[in-house]
């Protein structure tokens, strides 16, 4: 009997879905990360890669040199250009500089997507006046994704200004009683604000992805 194929990639989810199969390269080697490349190099649409650490993102671009890579998020892109964009506008909001990687993440896949992003950094509780000056974008959005650790207090003050749905991301960001993201995460799961959900721990593409479900274009 010949060997099993290391993987089995669903190449017809973006007919089933609308979106395509990601690739979450943690766990996998640079060379499994290159055959898979160089598979979804013949599929339609856009193909990520999250989790994505330098030498995946060279094995990526052996296949598809063009392909972007967001070293801080750690997640490739190919095509290197986004679609233009449909639907409401998301916007990605993070506590504090070290939330940043999961926020691009979110940002990113936003982005590639298909939908309007915009990124705010540094709106964190310890500062409320910082939100409040970005209330304006904030109350524009469709959807928001909400990206903090330490305390995790952020998505619930948000959601009790906006009427828009807010996806709330924790993060491993914080002191030892954070417990890795723990913390946070149940934080968001009892906000009393309504309209918040929650993903897992430094899932950035996830919250990226849920949001721009949510603001895809209405059907006519």
């Amino acid at each position: 009997m010949g060997e099993e194929s290391e993987f089995d990639l669903d190449t017809e989810r973006f007919a089933r879905r609308g979106y395509p199969e990601a690739v979450f390269c943690e766990g996998k080697t640079a060379e499994q990360v290159r055959a898979i490349a160089a598979r979804l190099r013949q599929e339609p649409g856009v193909a990520l890669f999250t989790r994505a650490n330098p030498d995946h993102a060279a094995a990526v671009r052996a296949e598809v040199p063009e392909a972007h890579y967001d070293e801080l998020a750690g997640l490739l892109a190919w095509p290197p250009t986004p679609p233009p964009p449909t639907g409401g506008l998301v916007v990605v909001a993070c506590a504090g500089t070290s939330d940043l990687p999961v926020a691009r993440e979110a940002w990113s896949t936003v982005r590639y997507l298909g939908r309007p992003a915009e990124l705010i950094a540094d709106i964190g509780v310890a500062g409320l006046h910082r939100i409040l000056g970005r209330l304006d974008l904030l109350r524009s959005a469709r959807a928001i994704v909400v990206v903090a650790g330490m305390d995790g207090a952020l998505p619930g003050v948000v959601a009790g200004l906006v009427s828009a749905p807010v996806v709330a991301v924790p993060t491993s960001v914080g002191y030892g009683a954070a417990f890795d993201g723990l913390a946070p995460l149940l934080t968001m799961l009892n906000a009393c604000a309504p309209g918040v959900g929650v993903v897992n721990i430094d899932n950035g593409y996830g919250g990226g992805h849920l949001a721009a479900q949510i603001a895809a274009p209405t059907p006519d």
